[in-house]
């Protein structure tokens, strides 16, 4: 067998293993509220995810997870500091949102950091998704 023979079969090997990677990480926000509302031991509230969302946390610059998604997140916002924008929130408004879950965890994880000070709860991620999830277009 040829070498380039070789490095085709093994491009497409490649290809097809990083196939089984994403897919392994797929999951749905329904799925994936389903998981953090498991580890919350409590059923997620919409509306105290609605307030957790709009609330402004006291830290250096005073932001809420509004400052950059908006108040209701069904359109692009941008960041804050940055200007970059920032595709919706809401998943009726953005089919790729709580699609993966390792990228869902890496967000929550950066933004409440910045924003609240510390990792935000299993219970207060449920609530949030919960309620991003009640809005429809």
């Amino acid at each position: 067998m040829s070498r380039v023979n070789i490095l085709r079969r093994w491009s497409v090997a490649i290809v097809a293993a990083a196939g089984l990677v994403a897919a392994a990480h797929a999951i749905t926000p329904a799925e994936l509220l389903a998981e953090y509302t498991a580890k919350a031991g409590a059923p997620a509230q919409p509306e105290r995810g609605q307030r957790f969302f709009n609330t402004v946390f006291g830290r250096e610059f005073g932001w809420s997870c509004a400052s950059c998604h908006g108040a209701v997140p069904t359109k692009p916002g941008a960041d804050e500091l940055t200007k970059k924008v920032i595709g919706p929130l809401a998943p009726a408004f953005n089919a790729a949102r709580f699609t993966d879950r390792a990228r869902t965890e890496h967000q929550f994880r950066l933004n409440c950091k910045d924003v609240v000070g510390r990792e935000c709860t299993a219970a207060e991620k449920a609530d949030v998704l919960s309620w991003l999830l009640t809005l429809k277009p």
